[in-house]
């Protein structure tokens, strides 16, 4: 039985999307590599979203047959009001999966975690064979770090704990997340605190050594998992 409301039905983009021209050009083509049988990791984000449009129109046009993995619940509701099929990664192992970044450097490492989904993102990355980043200009960088912060994935219980080990790590600056429409902390996909982290330096050892400190679920560092950026111009 179906629910008779209708906020799923007109769910919208909680933001402007910039460079949208750009951005349904190169949603069409990733939605034009799914084929029949697919089960797809979608990630967050304003490219994803677009993705997902691009999706439902060849399952309407072609009667393609695909599964969705959604990383957030914002995701998850564009699915359901476009009425692409979901599954889990209990249920499900993505054959690949596509999401956006907030910065990119020439070695294809990422900061990635704005919208609060990084763990599930990274749990989708590291469970697919194939992954693809679609990003516009203004988040390719020379150096991770040069515009945004380190978002970490930290448990609510292990905030003071997590703040000094981040100090001992050499952690210039420690930013606790605060919500834009509700008071208090921006809470993640999993009920988590972010914290926005800004480090003097930035190499694979620091993805490994925030994830090592007990507290943190996940950092938005993404280096060396060997995804495919298509820069949408």
């Amino acid at each position: 039985m179906k629910w008779d409301n209708q906020l799923i039905d007109h769910l919208q983009w909680s933001n402007t999307i910039i460079n949208r021209e750009g951005k349904e050009i190169v949603a069409r083509e990733i939605a034009a590599m799914a084929t029949d049988g697919d089960v797809i990791g979608a990630g967050s984000g304003s490219t994803v979203y677009l993705t997902l449009f691009a999706l439902a129109e060849r399952i309407r046009r072609e009667s393609l047959s695909i599964e969705v993995i959604p990383a957030s619940k914002e995701i998850s509701m564009a699915c359901i009001q476009l009425g692409i099929p979901q599954t889990t990664l209990w249920a499900k192992r993505p054959d690949w999966t596509f999401d956006g970044a907030d910065e990119v450097d020439p070695n294809r490492s990422l900061i990635k975690g704005r919208g609060g989904a990084m763990f599930k993102e990274k749990l989708l990355i590291k469970s697919s064979s194939k992954s693809f980043i679609i990003v516009d200009n203004s988040k390719l960088v020379e150096q991770l770090g040069s515009r945004f912060p380190i978002p970490v994935e930290v448990f609510p219980g292990a905030l003071n704990l997590v703040e000094s080990e981040m100090q001992r790590l050499g952690a210039s600056e420690i930013v606790l997340r605060l919500a834009g429409g509700k008071d208090g902390p921006v809470l993640t996909e999993n009920g988590n605190f972010i914290f926005d982290t800004r480090f003097s330096y930035i190499d694979p050892s620091l993805e490994q050594n925030l994830k090592a400190i007990t507290g943190v679920i996940e950092s938005g560092l993404f280096i060396g998992y060997g995804v495919e950026v298509i820069v949408a111009r």
